[in-house]
This record gives structure tokens, C-alpha cells and sequence, in this order.
């Protein structure tokens, strides 16, 4: 078999998963013992400039080509859906050894935040019965996701060495469980033409699972598209001309009780927002710092963790102030810790504003009428995440913290009291997956 043409080494026997796995109508096939790392690795070989390409080469070499994906070959909810009904079909037949190669499956995936944050939405909106924990190899620009799990920011080698080093970390990681974060906007939908693409935004690669969610609103049935799309969305940024402050340009408002709505008071001085979940901004820079808690003004908010069901919001004056995080427990302005955060934009403010998702920017117009562009960010479950042992991200499950209080009650992103809840429980960020209608998942949107 071509598998076997690969001079394959011990070690990555306990990695390599057999083709009739991974394929439906497979030959039949004499396998190995089970693996004990077996691993799917999914790469966006346009990342890192030719280093993509190389990692995708030398994986393919060394594994099954079979497990190793191209995702601008074959989008990663594609392929899982694929394995997946195929591990379950063979499980229904008794294969025993399929059963153990899903319960060790371990999934890698090499590009930026965006391409990981892609995979992280996918894994959690297909609803697998056993989700394998995700190791992100840093293959971007920021790299804030393998960096605050402990995988680095620098660009990895793309030799067999490189790489059979990397699988043997894999193996050796820790697995903890991180947010996933539903993203809704809200705008009148085009007068003419699709919504799909949705003009007139320009939005990059990694929204690509945006969606028309439905054709009427309640606010105004006749012109309002709700978007939405379900991704492992860290961070959001919105940046805007320095003539504005965002308490001119949006109404914010936030939630850290269930169904408890509270506008969120800016000072006039901040100019840019960003909205995290990870430890790591721009690079390794962490905006919310420790807060001390003995301080009256921080006495509500807890250390960052990646697990609590809060986003940490930070303010900004402008690039300057930035430069307090390079100093010791330097951070920007804390604002709030929220399960939801939501920005109504309205006429007057600006023509447009500019919003970066996972490292990747674009430009947001603003209403130039009577209309409101609605921005909404809510907690939508966890996925699990690979990790090495002294990684800088905190769980809330660590016995080693000891934060004075973990969060609030996990707020559900069905909640009604919102501005509509259908829009949360119809599309993942899988492209291709919709929920059939006759499956009742109220609760676990």
C-alpha cells in the first residue's frame, strides 16, 4: 500500500492513522496497533509565506497523507464530517479499533489565528460526541493563540526533525478547555443583488462563515438581514478616525448576569476597544493585566481566564497609551468582563469604522440613515485545547488559582432578553452545516 511506502519510524506509528479510518469504501486493510497520539493535521498552506507549503509537504511525508488537509484544498468542517460519520459507521459495525483511535484523536492545525480560530468554531458547531482537543502550530503574524498555550509566536521549522518534535510535545500536552464566542452584526440588507457575499462588506478569509441568518428582523421586517457565524473568536478591535471616541460613534452595553443588560460607560478619552479571551494581544501583550482586587475600582473583576464565559474589555486613547504594555504589569483601561457585549452603531457618528477579528481587519460602514448596525459578541460554549505544561493561559479549574471569584452563573446565548434570540441557534461557523429543523437545540445554543 502507498502508506506503507512511507519509511516510517517507531515514534510515528503512534501518530499514524490508517486510510480505511479516514476514507468510506477503503480496502480492507492489516493495521498496526492503535496509535497513541493519533493525530488529523490541518494546514492553510498560504500561511507563513512558503513555510505552509513546506509543513504540508514534510506532514504528508512523514503521516498518512490521508490525515494531513490542505484547508484551502478541503474546508476542515468537510473533512471532519467526512472521518466522523466514517468512525461512527465503523463503530456501529464493532470496530473496535476505529472506537480507540476517536477517543485518542488529537487534531493539529498550522496557519494564523484566523485559520485556528476556523478550526476551533468548526469543532465545536459540528456537536461531536467526543471533540478532540486542538495543538496550534504558529504559522501567522500575531500567533496570540499558540503563544498564550504555550506553543510560541515564531514561526516553526519545516523539516522531519522540526516536525517529529512538535508531534512528540503533542503528545505530551495538557488539555484545557477554552470559550467559543458567537458573533452577530446586524444591518440593512442590500436593496438589490444576493447578501451572499454580504455587500458591501469586504470581510476577510477567516469570516468566511458568515451567513444570511434570516430575512426579517422584528425591529423592521421589511429591510434588516441578521449575520451570524459561530468561530473561536479571541479578540475584536474597533478602531476608528482619531476625530471620534467610541462613546461617539456606538452605544455599548454589556452582560455579566443573565438577562441583565447594563450600558457600559466609556470615558471620552478612549478611542479603540478590544474585546478578548487569551492572554496574548498584538504579539504576546496582555491588555488586562492582574487587576487588584483590594482596589475599589477592581474589586468586581477577576484575572484573565480562558474558560470563565468572560470576555475582558479593554479601552485605548490611542497608539501611545499602547506602549504601556510594555511595561512591567502595564495594561490598558479595564472597562468591563462580560458574557455579551453588544455596539449599536447610529447615524452621525462616522461614515464607517474600522474592526479586526483574530488579527484580520476590515472596514465597517456605519449607518448613514435612520438605521442601527448592531455588533453582538456572546458566549457560545467551550472547545478543548492543547497546551504545553507552562503555557501563560489560566482555567478557572486550576487548583493552583485562586482567583476571588470565577466569573458569574454560564450565561446561555439563547436568552431572550437579548435583541432577539433566534439568531443565535441557526448557523455554525461550518460553512456547509445547518441543524435540521427537526432537531430541538434551544438548549445547548
Amino acid at each position: 500500500m502507498e502508506e506503507d511506502s512511507h519509511s516510517q519510524s517507531a515514534s510515528l506509528k503512534e501518530f499514524y492513522i490508517p486510510s480505511y479510518v479516514l476514507l468510506p469504501d477503503s480496502e480492507s486493510e492489516t493495521v498496526p496497533d492503535v496509535p497513541r497520539c493519533p493525530v488529523l493535521v490541518f494546514i492553510n498552506s498560504k500561511s507563513g509565506g512558503q513555510l505552509g507549503g513546506d509543513l504540508l509537504v514534510t506532514y504528508r511525508s512523514l503521516l498518512n497523507k490521508n490525515q494531513v488537509f490542505d484547508v484551502g484544498e478541503e474546508a476542515p468542517d468537510k473533512a471532519l464530517r467526512r472521518i466522523y460519520l466514517n468512525l461512527e459507521t465503523l463503530k456501529a459495525n464493532g470496530d473496535a479499533y476505529a472506537t480507540q483511535i476517536q477517543e485518542r484523536l488529537r487534531i493539529i492545525v498550522a496557519g494564523g489565528d484566523g485559520t485556528a480560530g476556523w478550526l476551533l468554531g468548526v469543532v465545536c458547531d459540528l456537536k461531536l460526541s467526543h471533540p478532540p482537543p486542538i495543538a496550534t502550530v504558529p504559522l501567522g503574524t500575531g500567533n496570540n493563540l499558540p503563544f498564550a498555550f504555550g506553543w510560541g509566536k515564531k514561526n516553526p521549522g519545516t523539516d522531519r526533525h522540526a516536525v517529529e518534535q512538535f508531534l512528540r510535545h503533542v503528545m505530551n500536552a495538557k488539555e484545557m478547555k477554552i470559550d467559543n464566542w458567537h458573533i452577530l452584526m446586524r444591518l440593512r440588507a442590500p436593496k438589490e443583488g444576493s447578501c451572499d457575499p454580504i455587500a458591501p462588506l469586504e470581510l476577510p478569509h477567516s469570516l468566511h462563515a458568515f451567513g444570511r441568518v434570516s430575512a426579517t428582523d422584528e425591529l423592521n421586517k421589511s429591510t434588516y438581514a441578521k449575520l451570524g457565524c459561530t468561530q473561536g473568536w479571541f479578540f475584536a478591535s474597533l478602531v476608528h478616525p482619531s476625530s471620534h471616541n467610541i462613546a461617539q460613534l456606538a452605544k455599548v452595553k454589556v452582560m455579566k448576569k443573565c438577562g441583565e443588560w447594563r450600558d457600559l460607560e466609556i470615558p471620552s478619552s478612549i478611542r479603540s476597544i478590544v474585546c478578548l479571551n487569551l492572554p496574548s494581544f498584538s504579539g504576546g501583550l496582555n491588555p488586562w493585566g492582574t487587576p487588584n482586587t483590594k482596589k475599589s475600582q477592581y474589586k468586581d473583576f477577576t484575572p484573565p481566564y480562558v474558560d470563565d464565559g468572560l470576555l475582558e474589555v479593554v479601552g485605548f486613547r490611542d497608539a501611545w497609551h499602547g506602549l504601556v504594555l510594555y511595561a512591567p504589569s502595564g495594561h490598558g483601561t479595564r472597562l468591563a468582563q462580560a458574557h455579551r457585549i453588544c455596539f449599536e452603531f447610529h447615524k452621525g457618528g462616522a461614515d464607517h469604522t474600522f474592526m479586526r477579528i483574530d488579527g484580520e481587519p476590515w472596514k465597517q460602514p456605519l449607518p448613514v440613515d435612520d438605521d442601527t448596525v448592531v455588533v453582538e459578541i456572546s458566549h457560545h460554549g467551550q472547545v478543548n485545547i492543547l497546551a504545553t505544561r507552562d503555557c501563560q493561559s489560566k482555567s478557572v479549574r486550576d487548583p493552583s488559582s485562586s482567583p476571588s471569584q470565577h466569573g458569574s452563573e454560564d450565561c446561555q446565548s439563547d436568552d431572550d432578553s437579548s435583541h432577539g434570540g433566534e439568531e443565535h441557534r441557526k448557523f455554525g461557523a461550518a460553512e456547509t452545516f445547518k441543524i435540521p429543523e427537526d432537531i430541538d437545540i434551544s438548549h445547548i445554543s
